[in-house]
């Protein structure tokens, strides 16, 4: 073999996270559109992810309105978050078939009305079960399908495209609570929940026209390549790899709803009152956006398994910050810390889908690693709940949180360590 072709081989085996990266000689998808694509998905998604947060500020207002203890109170959210799995995951093959316009549109009006419906709940079982099934799957067609979807319009900035897609939920988390808390305490969640759902079916539907065309797939020299990438990168079966990815998402995510699921709560325990608890919640989530944006910058450059751990790693020293400290001043700069290093997690997943599949699968295969994170969200939520009920506060779940977030960083080690010890091996057989 020569020099020239061994170099080549082991280039290729060596960096196979950058052969999503189209070389400066080769045609590019990139173009203005795909900005303004990307600008309206974030705006959807900021708009749409208003049900992965309403209930986390009106937990206090629901658990008082319907007198049950906290980890009941947690079941709406609990539901509408496997909603948002399921959802994202329905969506996203409905994307693959028919483009993302036809489910997203759908999926606004469903969940539009589930928030009108939720209103009038009679009792907390009614409630969450009209949650789950209208707001969670409605709402599923804001998060993981939209950010599938923009990682078609690009190839040259695809770990920052991604990044910036997923940032819609996050800003969501900044939006939104400050304003839920805001018409609760004015007028009821009951009444709030109205209003959410007529502001979102009249923002989104007219938005949703923008993104009608379809991409264009073409197969440059590199993407082709990497067609074959899971197996020849890690040694696994595209479905095993797919599984191992959506466990290791579970896992980090029951770690990450610790604090974003019971924040507000968490405040009102204290003594600080739900109203500082939104401000923090809306403080870390503000951070997780900058975040995106640096890790977008990381994921183009190291790929999506490095980054992975890389944000794994610091997740769980950010969440062991909680445990040491409640102080006011201390919770709000631990809850930005905690934004600022948690951020880059959800976007690997995506990044690390689009690096070893073909872009035809995009729509299912980075929704179900996406919406797996959801279910860890969702598990995360009630799990913390649960030992808050059985221990009195939340340092037990806090434990629980970083255990759970060893093992993402066990899986996304021996996923990168077999990657690496599969690339040696090829070099030294060339």
């Amino acid at each position: 073999m020569s020099l020239v072709k061994a170099g080549r081989m082991a280039d290729l085996h060596n960096k196979p996270l950058e052969a999503h990266q189209v070389p400066p000689e080769l045609p590019s998808n990139e173009t203005s559109y795909s900005w303004i694509r990307l600008a309206v998905s974030i705006t959807l998604s900021t708009l749409g992810c208003v049900g992965m947060w309403s209930l986390v500020v009106a937990l206090p207002a629901v658990q008082t309105d319907f007198n049950v203890p906290r980890a009941d109170a947690t079941l709406p959210y609990t539901l509408t978050t496997v909603g948002f799995m399921i959802g994202g995951i329905i969506v996203g093959r409905l994307a693959d078939r028919f483009g993302i316009l036809p489910p997203l549109a759908g999926g606004t009006i469903l969940m539009s009305l589930g928030y009108v419906l939720t209103a009038s709940a009679p009792s907390l079982p009614v409630f969450a079960v009209v949650s789950g099934v209208t707001i969670g799957l409605g709402a599923a067609a804001s998060f993981a399908p939209l950010v599938a979807d923009a990682s078609l319009w690009f190839d040259r900035h695809r770990g920052l495209a991604i990044s910036l897609a997923t940032a819609g939920s996050s800003l969501a988390g900044v939006v939104w609570p400050p304003i839920v808390q805001h018409f609760i305490a004015e007028v009821g969640w009951r009444q709030t929940h109205i209003g959410i759902g007529i502001f979102c079916l009249a923002t989104m539907l007219p938005l949703a026209l923008v993104l009608r065309r379809r991409p264009i797939f073409r197969k440059t020299s590199v993407e082709a390549a990497n067609t074959a990438n899971v197996s020849r990168a890690i040694g696994l079966a595209p479905n095993v790899a797919q599984g191992l990815l959506a466990f290791a998402g579970l896992c980090c995510c029951v770690a990450m709803s610790m604090p974003q699921v019971h924040l507000v709560a968490y405040c009102a325990d204290l003594g600080y009152g739900p109203a500082r608890g939104a401000e923090m919640l809306a403080l870390m989530l503000g951070f997780g956006v900058a975040s995106r944006l640096i890790f977008g910058w990381v994921l183009d450059r190291i790929g999506g398994l490095p980054s992975l751990l890389l944000g794994s790693t610091m997740q769980a020293i950010a969440l062991a910050l909680y445990l040491p400290f409640d102080g006011l001043v201390s919770l709000y700069v631990i809850s930005a810390v905690f934004g600022l290093t948690q951020g880059g997690i959800v976007p690997s997943y995506a990044v690390i889908i689009r690096e070893l599949f073909p872009a035809q699968e995009a729509g299912l295969r980075v929704s179900v690693a996406i919406s797996t994170t959801l279910a860890g969200m969702a598990l995360g939520g009630w799990l913390a709940g649960a030992i808050y009920d059985w221990t009195g506060s939340y340092a037990a779940a806090l434990v629980s949180g970083i255990a759970w977030n060893i093992v993402n960083m066990a899986i996304a080690f021996w996923l990168l360590h077999r990657m690496r010890r599969r690339a040696v091996g090829a070099l030294a057989a060339a």
